[in-house]
């Protein structure tokens, strides 16, 4: 597996690293977010037969 600080040839590379890691934080947050709400969906007794969609305020970004 690869580790995140490192380049494709194996060195560290941290500003790369230093660079990339807020937006795989606010993916995380977002994966985070849909296993909840489909937790709940599951739970309320439906299911999800569309896609989601929605923006972090923080930064605006979309998800889907």
């Amino acid at each position: 597996m690869a580790k995140p600080w490192e380049n494709n040839s194996g060195l560290p590379d941290p500003t790369a690293y230093r660079a990339t890691r807020p937006i795989s934080e606010e993916e995380q947050r977002a994966s985070e977010l849909v296993k909840v709400l489909k937790y709940i969906i599951r739970l309320a007794g439906f299911e999800l037969i569309n896609r989601m969609e929605f923006r972090d305020r923080r930064s605006g970004r979309t998800y889907r």
